[in-house]
């Protein structure tokens, strides 16, 4: 039974997260019936990381045991044209290597967070930014947010409904750069907790709102206190952008 390695590209925005759930729409419930429509087979795929209501992908990755030998090009414009009329696109298919698991052996996770930092609202990216209308100082953010690279207790960034069995990540990469009117913060990590990302964003944005200074930020790091967190920024403007696998 081949296990294709899938990667998928989709708008958070209609969907109830990733995870399948009863009577809510999900993007994992939708890759599933398209599954079912196309070979027949009810079965359950596995994520690289099960992505929150209102977060967008990508560079998702997601893994399925078909039990036909499909070309893999076959398999992704199945997919796809019973994905139309939603907002689920499969970018690329191809058969996983023995043993390999979407979830499991991933290497690496990174996600990237877009700020629409000016005085106007979104037009053509509603719902796909954190509109902040007041000036954001994104060097100030960039140079707290180091604070939070390296092996460090999150707990303070844990939302309090996190099933990780330890609040303890490493976190590598931490960049926040304007681009016009946009700022725009890259997370690069091989494993993140339930709304770390956006619990950081949102910290991070209250340094360059000049809230709060760069040692504040750490401080709120080190109380290893939910309490301690800033605002959690929206899921608008979240994306899993990659996931790394040993050999890519």
């Amino acid at each position: 039974m081949p296990r294709y390695r899938l990667l998928i590209e989709y708008d958070g925005g209609p969907y109830n997260g990733f995870q399948a759930q009863a009577d809510q729409p999900t993007v994992q419930g939708s890759l599933e019936r398209a599954i079912l429509a196309f070979c027949g087979q009810a079965l359950r795929v596995a994520a690289a990381g099960r992505t929150d209501t209102g977060v967008h992908a990508t560079g998702q990755v997601i893994g399925v045991d078909l039990e036909k030998d499909w070309p893999a090009e076959t398999v992704r414009n199945a997919l796809n044209a019973h994905l139309r009329g939603e907002p689920i696109v499969v970018l690329d298919a191809a058969v996983a290597p023995q043993g390999w698991h979407a979830r499991f052996s991933a290497t690496e996770r990174r996600y990237l967070y877009r700020i629409l930092n000016r005085a106007s609202p979104p037009g053509l990216d509603r719902g796909r930014v954190w509109h902040v209308r007041q000036p954001l100082d994104a060097g100030a953010m960039h140079a707290a947010a180091q604070h939070l690279i390296g092996l460090h207790d999150f707990t303070t960034f844990r939302d309090l409904a996190c099933q990780a069995k330890s609040p303890v990540k490493t976190l590598d990469v931490a960049r926040v750069e304007r681009l016009g009117e946009a700022v725009v913060l890259t997370f690069e990590a091989r494993s993140f907790l339930h709304r770390q990302v956006r619990s950081m964003t949102g910290s991070i944005a209250e340094v360059g709102l000049g809230r709060w200074s760069a040692a504040d930020l750490k401080a709120a790091l080190d109380a290893a206190d939910r309490k301690a967190c800033g605002q959690v920024a929206p899921s608008d403007g979240l994306y899993l952008t990659g996931v790394s696998y040993e050999g890519d």
